[in-house]
């Protein structure tokens, strides 16, 4: 028997702590493992007993990347859960938050952790040596992200502005008209980057998905719509805990979350929003997504950088939009008042599907809460996408499969990506001959 052991013992910037072990076995892969070794950070645990309008900057702070989808699922669930609805001028301006989000956290990924393994770079630090001009552009576009975060939320990481039932304080006509400029050269910006990334050499592998995101009656989903799959699941979010379950993994502190009915993984993210939502796209935006290469559905994970900017472009126009339809609303907020029950809602975060349920008793304390971040939705798929990358380069000499690895656990998502820069690759190769005396 000929083995081979593939082991990585840290994965870096994956909230910290993460590895790879693989094993080989005649030519096939017999086990792939993620593991994620992260202390756990028992955000649902420490919710318990707090107000309930203390969720949203609570959950904020799970990740520095994405804290409007945190809030953004926290307060549209405790909404949920009071019967409350908004009115669409603060609906309207809930997109335009996340729209600023989707911005800065896509740009982030796409140029400065993705876009290096297409062009021989080590980092983006190496690569702003070799393309100082698109880095610096790239840069522009993610400031015109934050600064859109800042205009609606109050501040660029961790907004503060945002409440259950609205807003703490409605923007100026004047901020957000101040914003209009900037975006719409993110737009043009965005456009000539699409075209660039479409030149790139990305690998060939594809694999067939089951994509899971939410569908809107007539929007690209970011903060409501029903949760379909490429499969034929079509359910309210209300259903979320009896189609998906998670389950404790012995290799990770994360938990890894497959469909009840069939134990089979999914995708969450770029790729199933894009593939589940292309007709919500505006034609313009369709039109661009086709000129870089792309049919409305895309199966090959390491084109998902195409995708993010597609997002990005989609983001750019319907910000502006928004802002040029921008009125401040009468009132910031709508008045909620805590009643006995429970609520739960989907958004979709910038790397996917992003679920919160909370069960709050009359006096407005939490009871119970559940978070489920894309992160575990989409750890099974992973692994099966590096279970296949594996099987496909055997013959890559150890650097360029360790190399291989890592682009792939870097096409997911911004957390799974910072960690994954930098490896360490053991490579035992057993061919069961034996040792020379």
């Amino acid at each position: 028997m000929t083995r081979r052991t593939i082991k990585v013992d840290y994965l870096a910037r994956v909230e910290g702590e993460g590895a790879l072990h693989a094993r080989i076995a005649d030519g096939a892969v017999e086990h792939v493992e993620l593991n994620i070794f992260e202390p756990p950070r028992y955000f649902e645990a420490l919710l318990r007993g707090r107000d309930f309008r203390e969720a949203p900057d609570i959950t904020a702070r799970i990740c520095g990347i994405c804290p409007v989808a945190y809030q953004m699922s926290a307060v549209h669930a405790m909404e949920a859960a009071c019967g409350v609805s908004l009115p669409p001028s603060l609906r309207a301006l809930r997109r335009l938050l996340y729209c600023g989000e989707w911005i800065q956290s896509h740009v982030l990924h796409a140029f400065m952790l993705h876009a290096p393994d297409f062009l021989g770079c080590d980092s983006v630090v190496e690569m702003a040596r070799t393309n100082a001009p698109l880095v610096q552009q790239a840069l522009r576009m993610k400031k015109a992200g934050n600064a859109i975060i800042a205009a609606v939320g109050g501040r660029e990481v961790h907004p503060i502005n945002v409440k259950v039932g609205g807003f703490y304080r409605a923007p100026r006509r004047e901020e957000i008209a101040g914003l209009r400029d900037e975006v719409a050269w993110g737009r043009d910006a965005t456009a000539e980057a699409l075209a660039w990334a479409a030149t790139l050499p990305y690998p060939d592998f594809e694999r067939d998905y089951q994509f899971v995101a939410l569908r809107a009656a007539d929007e690209y989903p970011m903060n409501a719509g029903r949760i379909v799959s490429s499969r034929g699941l079509d359910i309210d979010t209300l259903a979320y805990e009896q189609t998906f379950a998670e389950s404790h993994e012995p290799q990770s502190t994360a938990l890894h979350s497959r469909l009840i009915a069939d134990g089979s993984a999914y995708l969450v993210g770029p790729l199933a929003r894009y593939a589940l939502n292309f007709d919500r796209l505006p034609p313009a935006v369709q039109a661009a997504a086709r000129a870089a290469g792309l049919g409305p559905v895309c199966r090959n994970p390491y084109r998902s950088l195409l995708v993010r900017l597609v997002e990005v472009l989609f983001a750019f126009g319907e910000a502006l939009h928004l802002i040029e339809a921008y009125e401040p609303p009468p009132q910031p907020s709508v008045a909620v008042e805590p009643r006995e029950g429970s609520g739960c809602w989907a958004t979709e975060a910038p790397r996917g599907l992003l679920y919160h349920r909370y069960a709050i008793g009359a006096d407005g304390l939490i009871r119970e809460a559940k978070i489920v971040p894309p992160t575990s939705q989409n750890q099974p798929s992973i692994e099966d996408d590096l279970r296949g990358v594996l099987a496909a380069n055997l013959a890559l000499d150890d650097d360029a499969l360790r190399h291989r690895c890592e682009v792939t656990i870097r096409n997911y998502d911004p957390c799974i990506s910072c960690a994954t820069h930098f490896l360490t690759l053991t490579l035992d190769r057993d061919t069961g001959a034996e040792a020379p005396p």
